[in-house]
């Protein structure tokens, strides 16, 4: 079988592990690096960047086509309506959700200076930096993750925003400072590997043996929850779901912001764990009717610059 991936350093990892795990249980496989339109065009933010799903398309077009079986993903990066002739055959266990501040010289967010600059490539991480600390310097941070901590360390920046889950994938003990999600809730399914394979093929049955079923839980409440406010991925969203210790629960935490931070819908709640779908999917229509989808229309208008009329 043919395993399909992005060629930075991070997703030729997340590749390794899943080609590890299929190697264990006896399976033969053989890896192709592919390029994506969100690799090529570097030279500009994500948000112009056409489309969604800029790091998945090429990988589902030519999984579509017959040329690859399996495809390994940053399940964040995933677009929420995906094609019919594509599943998700496993999500992995999932590494640490949360968003990791590092700094030149080991400073909080708190302890920055006035104005300093900090880069990054999100939105979401954007709008939540100006919600806590209006008075920073956001600049737009693109390259893999080795080429953004380089800009760090040549000064370009004070501070830098990263997934904690990547620096564990890549092995790398950094002084980071974590940032607690209920003031910088996550990117729905941050943190987590996901498979993807043609529906119904030997791929897909082959590929389920990975499955980690609270992870798919946790991932699928999240992607749920901003259904109906229909951002994508370039807009201030915030989606975070956990299951409770006892399993009987789970604990949703989604939020839309503005694009500077100083407008946000936010719901933070508990949903039983039965009939999660419809429990989740509610929480979703309720996001809409505090004003989600309005604040996300805003967005999308402020980035396409369209007109007001």
């Amino acid at each position: 079988m043919i395993l399909g991936t992005r060629g930075s350093a991070l997703a030729v990892a997340q590749a390794d592990l899943v080609t590890k795990m299929l190697e264990e249980r006896g399976h033969e496989l053989e890896r192709e690096i592919i390029k994506t339109s969100g690799d090529v065009f570097t030279d500009r933010p994500l948000h112009e960047v056409a489309g969604v799903g800029a790091f998945v398309r090429e990988l589902d077009d030519r999984m579509i086509a017959g040329e690859v079986d399996i495809a390994v993903h940053s399940m964040k990066d995933l677009p929420t309506i995906r094609p019919p002739e594509l599943a998700i055959a496993a999500v992995l266990e999932r590494d640490s959700p949360y968003d990791v501040l590092l700094t030149q010289d080991g400073s909080t967010l708190d302890e920055l200076p006035d104005g300093a600059i900090i880069g990054t490539t999100s939105m979401r991480r954007r709008a939540q930096l100006l919600r806590f600390r209006p008075d920073l310097n956001i600049q737009d941070l693109r390259g893999n993750i080795n080429t953004r901590i380089k800009k760090l360390e040549d000064g370009l920046y004070d501070g830098i925003l990263l997934a904690e889950a990547g620096l564990q994938r890549m092995g790398w003990e950094m002084n980071v400072h974590r940032l607690p999600p209920e003031g910088f809730c996550p990117s729905a399914n941050q943190g987590t590997i996901v498979v993807v394979t043609r529906a119904g093929s030997e791929a897909e049955k082959i590929c389920s043996e990975l499955n980690h079923e609270q992870s798919r839980i946790e991932t699928e409440v999240e992607r749920i929850l901003i259904t109906d406010v229909e951002g994508g991925c370039v807009v201030p969203i915030g989606s975070f779901a956990r299951v409770t210790e006892d399993g009987d629960e789970i604990h949703v935490l989604v939020e839309v912001l503005s694009l500077d931070g100083t407008r946000e819908v936010r719901i933070d709640e508990m949903i039983p764990m039965k009939n999660y779908r419809e429990h989740a999917a509610s929480i979703g229509r309720m996001l809409v009717e505090m004003g989600g989808k309005e604040l996300v229309r805003d967005a999308v208008c402020e980035l396409s610059g369209c007109d007001d009329e």
